[in-house]
């Protein structure tokens, strides 16, 4: 999924409309690969394709699968920003982490720009090859304790390994008006009118003064760094390996979508992921304490930032809940897509309210010292 800087209806309106002919004519055009089998992938506001190709760049035993990201109008009006994340997916590979690989076009360049004849207008849109990841979204998987710790151990490492990039317009990631970018959750007031009237939009108001109160006053104290920003449940790909005892197991194959990447805080990632950890878990109260005993093994949480977590949290539902909402009334033939975590994301939010902020701590932390102690499950 995929996000951009602002939620005005006229950038959100900027979803390119490439049909699967028109998309298998840009690889072969920019990229010089000869397209044998293409398919949509589900998208936020951009454009994505699955691409097989023949005789893939690398010879007979070189990559053959690819996925063709063409970036909505709006966010191609800023091709440095896409510059920037695109050079952060390549030195987080070389670092090690499970990331795509970019291809170059027959120009030589990471990232190209084409133009679409829309009738009223010509669009500039921001195309990218990369090389297809193998595994499976996390949303399709069982998710116990050790994929959990995993995942939260495998977002520390991505904020950490970040802290050594370097860009010359990486200023470019301070997206002061990113609506996705948590320090920016009262933003959400301009979009609560897309929740009608009732409960679900007075617990989200309630959130959102909380916030205010509670955590943009502590910012100062929370410790700066880059985020991925968008570790959600199908942007983490999982393959299935034997455990010691020949059960099944999951490790994390890959990464993806670092559209969403900016300025902010390691308590911003490890709640980010915490929340969307939660949305398809059967014992959600019990995910973050699993997802903070990862993190915190690499990156441990300062008193002030654990100490926000909880609304943090909070927050992330509430862009998720209320963003998709909004965008439903812009694209309402791309709904079962936007609401996946409306399925159950109201019902998480109520629970973490109704149980309270100490109630849900003492569930996470005690959990999370349970590994230190070894007696975790």
């Amino acid at each position: 999924m995929s996000r951009r800087d602002s939620a005005q209806p006229a950038r959100a309106l900027a979803k390119p409309a490439f049909s699967d002919l028109q998309a298998s004519a840009l690889v072969e055009s920019v990229f010089g690969l000869k397209v044998f089998q293409i398919r949509p992938l589900p998208s936020y506001d951009d454009q994505n394709f699955h691409v097989r190709v023949v005789g893939a760049e690398g010879g007979p035993g070189g990559p053959r699968e690819y996925v063709l990201k063409i970036s909505n109008a709006e966010a191609s009006r800023t091709p440095e920003l896409l510059q920037v994340q695109t050079h952060a997916l390549l030195f987080l590979r070389a670092a090690g982490l499970p990331t795509a690989s970019v291809c170059r076009s027959k120009g030589g360049g990471l990232t190209s720009l084409v133009s679409a004849d829309g009738g009223s207008r010509v669009t500039s849109y921001v195309v990218r090859l990369l090389t297809y990841l193998p595994g499976s979204p996390v949303a399709e998987v069982p998710v116990g304790p050790p994929l959990l710790y995993e995942i939260g151990r495998l977002a520390a490492n991505l904020d950490e390994t970040l802290e050594k990039f370097h860009h010359p317009k990486l200023s470019c990631l301070r997206r002061e008006n990113f609506i996705w970018n948590l320090r920016n959750v009262p933003l959400l007031e301009k979009h609560v009118d897309a929740l009608g009237q009732g409960r679900n939009r007075e617990l989200v108001v309630r959130v959102i003064q909380l916030f205010k109160d509670e955590v943009l006053t502590k910012l100062k104290h929370f410790r700066e760094c880059l985020n991925h920003g968008d570790l959600n449940d199908h942007n983490i790909l999982v393959e299935a390996s034997k455990s010691a005892c020949g059960d099944a197991a999951y490790q994390v194959s890959g990464i993806l979508d670092f559209d969403d990447m900016s300025y902010g805080y390691y308590v911003f990632e490890a709640a980010i992921t915490i929340m969307y950890m939660m949305i398809e878990s059967k014992s959600p109260m019990h995910v973050g304490g699993h997802v903070l005993a990862g993190f915190e093994s690499v990156i441990p949480l300062t008193p002030v930032e654990r100490g926000a977590l909880f609304l943090l949290v909070c927050s992330r539902f509430c862009q998720s809940l209320v963003m998709a909402a909004y965008s439903c009334q812009l694209h309402p033939e791309n709904e079962e897509y936007l609401m996946i975590t409306a399925k159950t994301g109201w019902k998480h939010l109520q629970q973490l309210f109704d149980l309270g902020q100490r109630a849900v701590e003492e569930i996470w932390f005690e959990t999370a010292r349970s590994y230190t102690s070894g007696l975790s499950m």
